[in-house]
């Protein structure tokens, strides 16, 4: 490996991290672009995933009093569920319309959340509707690692505060990201190839992480609803742009 490509790893490896530890979701988001400069797609994938849940582990402890089961596992439990039907879905689905129907979403919501600066509060559903947002968002995790977009739209129209949208959401991520991590592992993605860019990516990571929830704690639930909103929005334009 040269001295290019492992000081490629380790920066995107310091800036998913930190992305992680700030928002609790968007690792994926931040390293792919980076480390697809360095590594073949498919070990860019699964590194992307690894670090995804090494983040998640460790940054979860600074919400950790504000997960409440009662409130992550309607989501979760379906989410689980959702998961195996992604990936089934995803051999039957046109690849590109699923692209241009979830970045409209994304774009659109997250844009429409920016520009009104107003609380929302939706109260409609109760669990039920959050059962439905955990199964949709388990499946959109399995057809393309975005299990985070559907959990993180539906915290911010529930009105939560800061620590209960990304005690929802970052407990939703972790399930869905480590069952993904499972499925990697058990169909032989993750190999021999994989153990020198962990090694190089795992310490940009653990500092990446420190620094975001050290940065997370001094926001407030404004500055925060907008850091997310903001990278869902990125997330959405990243989906549509990349149609070309």
């Amino acid at each position: 490996m040269s001295t290019q490509d492992f000081a490629i790893i380790v920066f995107g490896a310091l800036a998913g991290g930190f992305v992680s530890g700030l928002a609790g979701f968007g690792t994926g988001l931040t390293t792919v672009g980076i480390w697809l400069h360095a590594l073949d797609p498919a070990t860019a994938a699964t590194l992307t995933l690894f670090c995804s849940v090494v983040g998640q582990v460790q940054s979860i402890p600074a919400i950790w009093q504000h997960i409440e089961p009662k409130r992550v596992l309607p989501f979760i439990l379906p989410g689980l569920l959702g998961v195996p039907v992604g990936l089934w879905v995803l051999a039957y689905v046109d690849p590109t319309l699923f692209k241009i129907c979830v970045g409209l979403l994304l774009v659109g919501f997250s844009s429409f959340m920016l520009a009104w600066r107003g609380q929302s509060s939706l109260r409609w559903g109760g669990r039920p509707a959050d059962g439905v947002v955990g199964f949709f968002g388990g499946i959109m995790g399995g057809m393309a690692g975005l299990s985070g977009a559907l959990p993180t739209v539906w915290a911010a129209l529930r009105g939560w505060g800061k620590d209960e949208k990304r005690s929802v959401f970052q407990a939703f991520n972790l399930t869905i990201l480590s069952t993904a991590l499972l499925s990697h592992a058990v169909s032989g993605r993750v190999t021999g190839r994989l153990v020198i860019p962990i090694l190089i990516a795992l310490p940009g990571t653990f500092v990446g992480v420190w620094l975001g929830v050290n940065v997370y704690k001094r926001l407030s639930d404004r500055n925060f609803s907008d850091l997310a909103m903001s990278l869902l929005l990125l997330s959405g334009m990243t989906l549509l742009f990349s149609l070309r």
